[in-house]
């Protein structure tokens, strides 16, 4: 199986567990005297299956993911922990921008005039680096991903 392969699957697996959740909490209680639409101990069942199966993929990709190189410095793990805070950062200074720029209509002369304290271009800027750097490392994750094999529990 491919890395790529097992993300798919584990995320197949977290949608499922949380279909069978749903499932089961329709089916917990019922009014006396009443059945419930499905067997709730089978529900359970196939989710602790299901939960354990998952455990095993996230211990293959966790493995596989810490043991792959990404470049002659880097792991794909270490990758994975830079593009995440590249996202942090975008997301940041996104908000920031945001929030610093000056929108407000001004009616009068006597109405309290708002000015930016920071260069929203030079930010803007950063923010553009950030998501090119993000895209440039998640094409190679991705690439990665779709060939590199899964290391299987032992």
């Amino acid at each position: 199986m491919k890395l790529a392969e097992a993300l798919i699957a584990r995320a197949d697996a977290e949608k499922r567990i949380a279909q069978l959740q749903q499932r089961i909490i329709r089916s917990a209680k019922v009014q006396e005297g009443d059945e419930p639409p499905e067997d709730p101990q089978v529900l359970l069942n196939e989710s602790i299956t299901l939960i354990n199966q998952m455990q095993n993929l996230i211990q293959g990709i966790n493995r596989t993911n810490s043991a792959t190189a990404f470049d002659d410095n880097r792991t794909i793990t270490d990758a994975l922990a830079e593009r995440d805070m590249v996202m942090k950062e975008r997301t940041f200074l996104t908000n920031v921008i945001a929030n610093a720029v000056v929108t407000q209509p001004r009616y009068g002369q006597s109405e309290i005039k708002f000015m930016s304290t920071i260069n929203i271009v030079a930010l803007q800027t950063q923010v553009d680096d950030l998501s090119r750097r993000y895209r440039e490392i998640d094409t190679k994750i991705q690439q990665l991903n779709w060939t590199i094999d899964l290391i299987e529990n032992q």
